[in-house]
């Protein structure tokens, strides 16, 4: 009876989340179908102000699924802006005598700290074709206003703040909660500053961890305090004392720092902005966001034959196949494509990576050595090109990097789960062994190494960190002691791997591209870009699939367990990585 009911009652479930999977389902397409419909180019006025759009996330690569709604269980964003194509709208208006000035509205930027390091760039060569950048908010953040300080006039409202208070990093440690939970973690690493996996077995950071973690937070600060100062004439010592001291408590303070130029309600500014763009009246103001003026001032000239190939390398490096982060096979696949490809003249490897795979960093940087014997390869870093993404990064033709990119970490670790203990308590799941061999099960992950497969897993992490510091010799000419020297899984900001050797140019993707054709000797030529983007129709295929599997897995409490299960199966067993020990997250 008791099993009984228990089908009735997932029968039931999955029945109603069925229903309200096609309710749903039904519902989105029609939006989905009235927005295509609906859909027209834009057109660009003959006078025009641009208004940069943060609304939708910048991300690596532009993303615009109308078909997300479709799909109730997915939390993905189903829009965003890719950064080149931010950057590129921005150099056009430069260039466009249409756009006569550039308002951007920062109260919420939502973008990674590098992005927002290339978009202030590019909207320093805006200024200098002669046209003004206009920057207003309700409040600033840290981050919105290093963006800000760069337009020629800075607008707060009256009721606002611009506080800056300085960066701060604080990781999250777990040892305790494992502990308790059952789960035991045994760590063999290469490299004195490489913290990976620090926080599963202590419950502070270590001091080399924390003399890294200051480097690299006081270099990015230190740049952003400087850009400040230049762009708005304050010694970057009085930033300091202003975020120390705490002076800048409401917007009077803010003004009276220098920090901005006027303090306007919404209305005012608006005023401001009529009478810069030369009319009398707000009906006249002809604005255009960059989002609409990206689609109508774009254009692909496809008789040209020459091609620059952007690849954008872009989350965790892993083994096999995957359209979410940097797979083996799926990379051997698109480089290989792109090397056989001889209308493509060069390539820009864009690395925004923590790393992962030690064996996946290793088989795409052969499959990269490849291409270079064909074709010159740029790097350009992203917010991360670190540990696996310095290693897939450090032999290209030249690197770019901005300031406050992440980079180095060049270091190895394999990390070992023994799960048995919380297999026993909370899931009342035994496992017993039988062996043909002494260590048949060192990879079961139910029960802890010993001393001789400890130290036979530490011989595989000295091999691969003398290959990884081996490789990056060879790729930055640096001698091994001193890539050793700066090795040691120690992380850098891009201005510091500048200085020690680990980079070759400041500069952001668009830097990258024209670097790239320059070396490959083509003035005329057009961009294509891998992965390519699905189309929608594939799209709305995948949501169909997941809605099912969803549907499926919530019905079903069976499924759950099973998930959970195989989901720290795969966790268990040795593995070698070449990662940053978590993704760093900065208090802007």
């Amino acid at each position: 009876m008791k099993n009984f009911l228990k089908i009735v009652a997932a029968t039931l479930i999955g029945s109603l989340i069925a229903m309200l999977a096609g309710f749903f389902l039904f519902m989105g397409f029609i939006s989905s179908l009235a927005s295509f419909t609906e859909s027209k180019t834009p057109v660009v006025p003959s006078s025009a102000v641009m208004a940069l759009n943060f609304s939708p996330a910048i991300t690596e690569q532009s993303v615009e699924d109308p078909f997300s709604s479709l799909n109730p269980f997915s939390s993905e964003t189903s829009k965003s802006s890719g950064i080149l194509e931010f950057v590129q709208t921005i150099d056009r208006a430069a260039s466009d005598p249409r756009i006569k000035f550039i308002y951007m509205n920062v109260n919420q930027v939502n973008a990674g700290i590098s992005y927002i390091e290339e978009i202030r760039e590019a909207l320093i060569r805006f200024r200098e074709s002669g046209k003004p950048v206009i920057a207003y908010a309700d409040n600033y953040s840290q981050g919105a206003y290093y963006l800000a300080s760069v337009a020629d006039k800075v607008y707060l409202n009256p009721a606002g703040t611009a506080t800056l208070t300085g960066l701060s990093m604080s990781p999250l440690f777990f040892k305790d909660l494992l502990d308790k939970t059952g789960v035991e973690v045994q760590l063999i690493r290469h490299g004195k500053f490489k913290a990976a996996a620090e926080q599963f077995i202590s419950n502070k950071m270590s001091e080399e961890n924390k003399e890294q973690l200051q480097a690299y937070i006081s270099s990015v600060w230190n740049g952003w305090t400087q850009a400040i100062s230049e762009s708005r004439g304050i010694p970057a010592e009085k930033i300091d004392l202003l975020a120390d001291n705490l002076e800048l408590a409401n917007a009077k303070d803010v003004l009276d720092a220098g920090l901005v130029d006027e303090l306007l309600y919404k209305d005012q500014l608006t005023k401001n902005l009529v009478n810069l763009f030369g009319v009398e009246e707000e009906k006249d103001l002809k604005i255009i966001s960059s989002s609409a003026y990206s689609k109508a001032s774009k254009k692909t000239d496809f008789k040209q034959k020459n091609k620059v190939a952007v690849l954008y390398a872009n989350g965790d490096i892993i083994m096999g196949k995957s359209d979410e982060n940097i797979a083996s096979d799926t990379f051997q696949e698109l480089i290989s494509k792109i090397n056989k490809d001889s209308t493509i003249k060069a390539v820009v490897l864009r690395v925004n990576s923590p790393g992962g795979s030690a064996q996946s960093s290793d088989i795409i940087e052969r499959e990269l050595a490849l291409l270079r014997e064909n074709k010159p390869v740029v790097v350009s870093m992203g917010d991360y090109a670190a540990s696996g993404g310095y290693w897939i990064a450090s032999n290209a033709d030249k690197i770019f990097t901005g300031n406050s990119t992440l980079t180095g970490s060049i270091g190895v670790f394999s990390m070992v789960i023994n799960a048995q203990k919380a297999m026993n308590k909370h899931l009342h799941i035994y496992s017993n062994s039988v062996n043909t061999n002494k260590h048949s099960d060192i990879m079961s992950g139910y029960r802890p190494l010993n001393n001789e497969e400890i130290e036979f897993i530490r011989g595989g992490v000295e091999e691969i960190y003398s290959d990884f510091i081996e490789l990056v010799s060879k790729g930055r000419a640096i001698s091994i002691e001193g890539v050793d020297s700066v090795g040691q899984g120690r992380i850098w900001s891009g201005a510091d791997a500048l200085k020690i050797g680990l980079a070759d140019e400041k500069g952001g993707l668009v830097d990258a591209i024209n670097s790239a054709a320059a070396m490959a000797g083509i003035e005329n030529w057009r961009l294509v870009e891998y992965p390519v983007i699905k189309s929608q129709m594939d799209k709305l295929l995948e949501t169909f699939s997941e809605m099912e599997s969803s549907a499926k897995v919530i019905s079903s409490p069976e499924l759950l367990i099973e998930k959970a299960y195989k989901s720290l199966k795969r966790e268990s067993g040795v593995k070698n990585f070449a990662r940053l020990p978590f993704n760093v997250e900065i208090a802007l």
